[in-house]
């Protein structure tokens, strides 16, 4: 049972999914995150009743963010790491976020192919979804994909944002720990990399510390490790290590993995695991009212009539953007109260 454009889910189909998910069945959970990922009215109220059915089964995994800049490494590090943790005697999904074609909105690249061996186990599950125009590196419905992986029994689950910039830290809002990867050589990076997602960062790995690099990335760390001292962590329990690693050669994997585990215990032990889970369902909640609001507004028939005009005098300077911002808020609050009289 897959939703196509031409179907709506029943309520039947819906509960059958719901129990395909909770059997671990990676076909009924890539329908379900298909569900979940439409935007069809009648799909949006299926997958909100999926999820209601399935957010008890939910929360219990170790939920890890990834970014770091273009060209790091960040597949190749995923994919080491959760070969070793599957190894471990964990089952891992990984939800990668490609970046979409400006032009078709297609998505242009393919975690897939650049994670073949993690692919190929049956105890992980890679699914590759395009950012759209969402900001904050992740899809808008990553939570709800995180929520349904845990469901189906995945208790490591690894978020891959599309890189590093100021507005593609929101996978630190849904994840536990946050893990930076950079490259050998600070100098010129170090001032170039933002501050907001350094102080981000649990922990922060130098990668492709291998062959020649070896040396560079020891002197990239240490850089590393002095500027941290000007930052403050994000959990008073914790010291944010700056590591180097190997992801090609299988280098310093394992330890980056017990710097994983030492962050949840210290989580659980303080009870900030709790007061995080708390955090992200109120980010979650907040972060759909405002995408819904902005899709009602954009939906009402009068203000869309007049956003080309006023995106026009916008963006020819005629009218500031604030003044525009404020005219369709005013139109839009006008006709909802009309409605209610």
């Amino acid at each position: 049972m897959s939703p196509r454009k031409s179907e709506s889910v029943s309520e039947q189909d819906t509960a059958v999914l719901t129990d395909g998910v909770l059997e671990g069945n990676r076909r009924a959970l890539a329908q379900a995150i298909t569900l979940i990922e439409s935007t069809r009215h009648d799909h949006r109220a299926s997958a909100s009743a999926l999820l209601e059915r399935l957010i008890p089964h939910a929360g219990n995994s170790i939920r890890l963010g990834i970014s770091g800049v273009p060209g790091v490494g960040k597949s190749t590090f995923i994919e080491a790491l959760g070969n070793h943790v599957i190894d471990a005697g964990h089952r891992v999904a990984v939800l990668t976020v490609d970046p979409s074609s400006a032009i078709s909105g297609g998505s242009i690249l393919g975690d897939k192919t650049r994670m073949e061996l993690l692919s190929r186990r049956s105890e992980a599950y890679i699914r590759p979804s395009p950012t759209g125009n969402t900001l904050g590196g992740v899809t808008r419905r990553s939570r709800e994909a995180l929520i349904l992986c845990e469901a189906a029994g995945f208790d490591v689950i690894i978020v891959e944002t599309v890189g590093v910039g100021q507005s593609e830290t929101k996978v630190a809002d849904m994840t536990d720990m946050f893990v930076l990867l950079l490259l050998p050589g600070a100098g010129d990076e170090l001032q170039g990399i933002k501050r907001g997602i350094v102080e981000l960062a649990d922990l922060i790995l130098i990668n492709k510390a291998d062959d020649s690099l070896v040396k560079l990335a020891g002197q990239a760390a240490a850089e590393y490790r002095n500027a941290l001292r000007l930052l403050h962590p994000r959990f008073a329990n914790w010291k944010v290590g700056v590591e180097c690693c190997s992801a090609r050669d299988g280098i310093g994997i394992a330890e980056a993995w017990e710097v994983v585990l030492r962050h949840r215990e210290m989580l659980d032990a303080t009870g900030q695991l709790s007061v995080r889970r708390a955090e992200q369902a109120r980010d979650w909640m907040w972060s759909d009212v405002n995408d819904d609001l902005v899709a009602t507004l954009r939906s009402d028939p009068k203000v869309r009539e007049q956003i080309p005009d006023l995106e026009a005098a916008a963006s020819e300077g005629r009218v500031p953007p604030t003044v525009a911002a404020r005219q369709l808020l005013e139109l839009f609050l006008e006709r909802h109260e009309d409605q209610n009289d």
